[in-house]
């Protein structure tokens, strides 16, 4: 007896363990190259340090460029479903389905820190989206940075070099701007844009600095502009997410644990990796010896002017959908200001 009674307390003991170290490996997927700015400076990161504030009980996997299959597209439905763990999705790329998020997307509404825009993300993603994105566990709500135009051939430098061409517009709102112009937007995820510009299917097409690298813009379109000023020409809302019902089944301590990796600051880290990004793309375009042009001040006026009049159509049919359109522009506005203010984030 004297040997079963430490026998029985050891297996006892064996048998709790489980409960308290059980250990999880979550798999989170996105459709860029693992060396762009986001899993290099985020994402990548964002995982060791889960894994080291869980002491080591929860294991992240990233998987870039769509491995898991599926498409960029679809995302947002593979962690509500829970094909995967989590992602980082644009609701964007399903035109239509998340009206609310486009009030950030408008022309000229954010600024082009992505830090910056990325912090009034969470705030107005908070009042207005979370309702949009049941079944997922809001990790962080961010943009990316400055739009820039990219195409083949010489620089825009005025608003008739836009007539006429073939362009990605990656969301509605983007999309909306490039036709007011007088180009045809084309509604292209990322990992398509080189393909369709090596095939001339495309003249050109607006994305931030840091996925210029990734995707050879340097030798598919070497001709790069931006407007002038601080507010962006146009941007994108993003999400890093996980399935909400895996959250739900982690043990309390584990859900503390993506709690204090989620939030506000976590945005800003998402929009900051994003910043370094774009200075290191524009670092290697100017390397490559591509021609970069910055829009003169009127010719920006000129833009700004187009991009009220698709925000005064966007809220238009917003508010014949039943949105309060006048709501959300102001609020957005509000949440990019109250953002500006805050210390830290400034435009690369």
């Amino acid at each position: 007896m004297p040997i079963l009674r430490p026998l029985a307390l050891a297996l006892t003991l064996l048998t709790a363990l489980p409960a308290q170290a059980e250990q999880v490996t979550l798999r989170f997927q996105h459709y860029v190259s693992p060396m762009s700015a986001s899993p290099v400076n985020f994402m990548q990161p964002w995982a060791e340090k889960i894994e080291r504030d869980s002491g080591g009980r929860i294991k992240i996997e990233l998987y870039p460029s769509m491995q898991l299959g599926g498409t960029p597209q679809e995302l947002f439905d593979m962690v509500r479903d829970g094909v995967v763990d989590g992602a980082w999705f644009a609701p964007s790329y399903q035109p239509g389905r998340f009206p609310k998020v486009e009030a950030l997307e408008l022309p000229f509404m954010t600024t082009k820190s992505a830090e910056e825009a990325s912090r009034a993300a969470w705030v107005y993603g908070q009042k207005h989206l979370l309702d949009d994105f049941q079944g997922v566990k809001v990790i962080a709500m961010q943009m990316h940075g400055r739009g820039i135009i990219h195409k083949r051939g010489d620089p825009v430098v005025a608003l008739e070099d836009f007539r006429g061409l073939k362009l990605r517009g990656p969301s509605r709102p983007a999309a909306l701007l490039l036709e007011k112009l007088g180009a045809t937007a084309i509604g292209i995820p990322v990992p398509a844009f080189p393909e369709a510009l090596a095939k001339g299917v495309l003249d050109g097409g607006v994305i931030p600095w840091e996925l210029a690298p990734s995707l050879k813009l340097n030798e598919l379109a070497p001709a790069h502009t931006d407007v002038a000023g601080e507010m962006s020409f146009y941007n994108l809302f993003l999400v890093w997410g996980m399935n909400q019902a895996t959250y739900d089944a982690l043990p309390d301590d584990l859900k503390l644990v993506i709690d204090a990796n989620s939030g506000f600051a976590t945005s800003a880290w998402a929009g900051r990796a994003l910043d370094i990004g774009d200075a290191e793309g524009r670092r290697q375009m100017e390397q490559a010896g591509n021609a970069i042009t910055q829009l003169s001040p009127e010719v920006t006026r000129q833009m700004h002017e187009l991009g009220d009049q698709v925000i005064a159509g966007w809220a238009t049919d917003m508010t014949a959908k039943g949105l309060d359109a006048q709501g959300l522009l102001s609020d957005a506005r509000a949440a990019v200001q109250v953002t500006r203010d805050l210390p830290g984030a400034r435009a690369y």
